[in-house]
């Protein structure tokens, strides 16, 4: 029998894959995907039926010769990529690459939902050709993405910035924050009142409870006025208080669903703080399988999914586990069963333990603090949906303010509590213990009807309406799901470009539009509105679906898609500018004699003289000049000012004021400049002098800098503040201040430390970055020595590297206490 070669994704996959195949089969890992479209060219074929031109992808060479070198030796090639679009795309490019290296051998498929031993073996036994809707429905994505962000971008490359970039969903998430943003920011609060009181009986126990005005003379009680609030409180005064009611009523709660993608990211990030990514790295652990003492085994099922659908051998271990653990009370007579939002794939399943019986209590201490959170929840919430439901008892007291008279108002107060007559399936979340604490809290004692009470005090409170809550990462997640916009997974890395094109910021736990992220999003908005809308993109989500199912042909979804797009992407080209305006402009430069020099940013050559010529030329081939190209031109001008007469004056009688006053808002200030000119001046590194000379040539452009460059230049002048002759009243002119500095009172401590250190570990590599803990210490001690300060992520950094050091620090301890330094830790990528 030949050699069989299976290839999967991820090394720690081949790993698992390889000890439950055990000696005749050879596992590799494809890294992920080995091709992809170009990345300088569009690599789509438009009018060939939007044939897709695929390349290898940068750095892959080295593995995919590995791959067809050990290809050739074999009879069989399992193709096991994870059982989604992405995992059936990458089986595809492995088939075409693999099948040249070795015609001979067969190409099997196989997938599995969970990574252990009966579940791969099953696979294998039963393996399957490529499914070629699915590889289609992934082209039809990619060349979709491919054409809107290669199409789209070069529009804001024009209106705004170079570097900047829109994609089909990307900029719908962006377009959501935006939204909120505007929403929050139009928001007028308005004030209202809340009442309540204070009550106890009158026998024992008497410990007080919370009770709440609910109405007013038979109407609800909403008082908008301090006046309103002022004459209840008044009329209240010396009433006694009376029970009038008591109603209960019995409630049966149904466990939650098991956990897709979306929940999952959710759950992380409410109960641990966990972002999507780091929720979705966590998970992907747990899946390709950790070594828990007898080889290495998958621990979840596949995390990538929308459907709430579970295993059937699943569900009976789960309600035979249930019996055992909890009692035949806890375990329903028939399997509870959860409906699948809309255009889920049923073919797969919800995230659930592999096995059951591998309780968190067991994987104590055997698996990462964070990992072993995670599969307590998943863990949990499987076990769960598959339990009775809970059955609670609520009671609640209806309470009067006795009226002294006939013609006085009534007021009604209400009370209530809730037992947890059978804790059902919230025996396995826990939440059973979670509410008899909270009930501990304020909870109402036994009352019986018109029994008196004693009011321990009255209670108002003044509340303003509330703006609608900021998206966090995982309720913007939740929005696009049930927008139906993007796929799980998709979701983690639309949030992680959001940051990366810093188009968003994180505050705490909220995500907040960065000014770029909201001119990126207007701009789309309005230009391309239809097509950055929620329900196109959701559409176009659900004819992807059509595709993958075969009930649509992608080139002629694309061919449909294509021809709405080209029409809209016409209609966001500008009028050229008017050729008279130009004309003017162009004869009022013609009195300029000295140009500025030539300068180079980056690869790219900026020459005044030389553009101002390429427009002349163009206009004298009777070719159109862009608006853009105008603007260009009366910037242009205004630089060179002090070579032109009244240059403002001409260009307002040109009818150019508009333009003109627009360029002046856009040009650097003076204060600016000044910051420029003192930071020109101090002694630097070469970074910061490479910096700081990249600013002035963006300045000697007439371009303002961004907050953030103003921000970091700001830093620079105050990390030298000891350096600059008269600092205080320097600073005093530049609008800043000594008290700006950062108070950093440890980087110094922990760097001076450090100098104990001996014995540093060697350095690492990783791609084409070099990691190495000593040359970065004595970076940011010459940084410290320059500012006296290091930023917040510096600090970090910092107190990580002195952490895997602890045994050559003397008083290591002392200094770990004071500073929060844990010992140990990895590295990180961004140190």
């Amino acid at each position: 029998m030949g050699k069989k070669l299976v290839v999967v994704e991820s090394p720690a996959k081949a790993k698992t894959i390889n000890k439950i195949l055990g000696k005749d089969f050879v596992v590799e890992s494809s890294m992920g995907h080995v091709r992809d479209l170009p990345i300088r060219t569009l690599g789509v074929d438009v009018e060939a039926a939007f044939k897709p031109k695929y390349v290898l992808i940068k750095g892959r060479r080295k593995v995919v010769d590995k791959l067809k070198k050990t290809a050739k030796d074999c009879d069989a090639i399992y193709l096991a990529p994870d059982p989604d679009r992405e995992g059936e795309a990458i089986a595809w490019h492995l088939a075409a690459i693999l099948g040249e290296a070795n015609k001979d051998a067969e190409l099997l498929r196989v997938q599995y939902n969970e990574i252990t031993p009966s579940a791969v073996k099953r696979a294998f036994d039963s393996p399957t050709a490529i499914d070629q809707h699915r590889v289609d429905a992934q082209q039809a994505r990619r060349v979709l993405d491919r054409i809107v962000g290669y199409m789209v971008s070069p529009m804001l490359w024009r209106r705004i910035r170079r570097g900047l970039s829109a994609g089909r969903v990307q900029s719908v998430a962006l377009r959501l924050l935006c939204e909120r943003e505007k929403e929050i920011k139009a928001f007028e609060p308005e004030a209202y009142w809340v009442h309540g009181a204070l009550a106890r009986k009158i026998v024992t126990p008497m410990d007080p409870f919370h009770i709440k005005l609910v109405r007013v003379d038979g109407k609800k009680a909403e008082i908008k006025s301090e006046g309103d609030s002022t004459a209840i409180l008044d009329d209240l005064k010396g009433r006694a208080l009376k029970v009038q009611g008591i109603a209960t009523k019995q409630i049966s709660k149904r466990p939650p669903p098991p956990y897709i993608t979306s929940s999952l990211q959710q759950a992380g990030s409410s109960f641990h703080s966990f972002s999507p990514k780091r929720t979705m790295a966590l998970a992907q652990s747990l899946y390709e399988g950790l070594d828990l003492g007898q080889g290495p085994e998958g621990l979840i099922t596949y995390m990538r999914t929308d459907s709430v659908h579970l295993a059937d051998d699943a569900v009976q271990a789960c309600r035979q586990f249930i019996s055992e653990k909890y009692g035949n009370d806890f375990c329903p007579e028939n399997p509870n069963r959860y409906r699948s939002r809309s255009g889920a794939q049923e073919a797969h399943e919800a995230i659930r333990p592999t096995n059951v019986e591998r309780t968190p209590d067991s994987l104590r201490g055997k698996l990462d603090p964070a990992a072993h959170k995670l599969y307590t929840l998943i863990w949990s919430r499987f076990v769960a949906c598959q339990m009775a439901p809970a059955k609670l008892q609520q009671r609640t007291v209806t309470i009067e303010a006795v009226k002294p008279s006939e013609e006085s108002r009534e007021f009604l107060f209400n009370g209530s509590t809730t037992d947890i007559v059978f804790p059902g399936y919230m025996k396995a979340t826990g939440a059973d213990r979670k509410k008899a604490e909270d009930d501990a809290k304020d909870r109402l004692p036994e009352l019986s009807e018109n029994e008196p009470l004693v009011c321990v005090e009255w209670l108002a409170e003044r509340k303003e309406t509330q703006p609608p809550p900021r998206y966090s990462e995982t309720s913007l997640v939740g929005a696009l799901e049930r927008n139906g916009v993007g796929r799980p997974s998709t979701y983690a890395q639309t949030v992680s470009t959001l940051y990366d094109r810093q188009y968003a910021e994180r505050e705490k736990r909220t995500m907040i539009p960065s000014d770029l992220g909201m001119r990126v999003s207007d701009l789309l908005t309005e230009t391309l509105g239809d097509l950055f809308n929620v329900s196109f993109t959701a559409s176009m989500e659900e004819k992807l679906d059509r595709v993958e199912n075969g009930e649509e042909d992608w080139t002629a979804m694309l061919g449909e898609f294509y021809d709405q797009f080209q029409k809209w992407i016409e209609k966001t080209k500008a009028p050229p500018a008017d050729a008279e305006e130009v004309g003017r402009v162009l004869g009022l430069l013609t009195e300029i004699t000295e140009w500025a020099p030539e300068v180079q940013r980056g690869k790219r050559k900026y020459s005044d003289e030389s553009f101002v010529a390429s427009v002349r030329k163009r206009q004298d081939d009777k070719g159109d000049v862009s608006t853009r190209q105008l603007e260009a031109l009366v910037r242009i001008a205004c630089k060179y000012d002090g070579q032109l007469a009244d240059v403002e004056t001409r260009l307002k009688d040109m009818g150019l004021e508009s333009l003109a006053e627009q360029v002046r808002q856009s040009r650097p200030a003076e204060g600016t400049l000044r910051k420029l000119e003192i930071a020109e001046s101090l002694e630097s590194d070469e970074s910061t002098t490479k910096f700081v000379a990249s600013l002035r040539q963006q300045t000697d452009m007439g371009r303002a800098l961004s907050d953030a460059q103003d921000k970091v230049l700001n830093s620079i002048i105050l990390g030298a503040a000891d350096s600059i002759p008269d600092a205080k009243s320097v600073l005093e002119e530049l609008g800043l201040s000594l008290d700006d500095i950062p108070d950093d009172k440890e980087s110094g401590v922990i760097l001076e430390a450090m100098k104990a250190v001996s014995e540093w570990n060697p350095p690492t590599k990783r791609g084409k970055r070099t990691y190495d803990d000593k040359a970065f210490i004595e970076s940011l001690s010459g940084y410290y020595g320059r500012k006296k300060f290091l930023s917040e992520r510096q600090r970090g950094a910092l107190k990580r590297i002195c952490g895997r050091y602890a045994e050559q620090i003397p008083n290591f301890e002392e200094l770990a206490k004071a500073y929060d330094i844990k010992v140990g830790g990895k590295k990180k990528s961004s140190e």
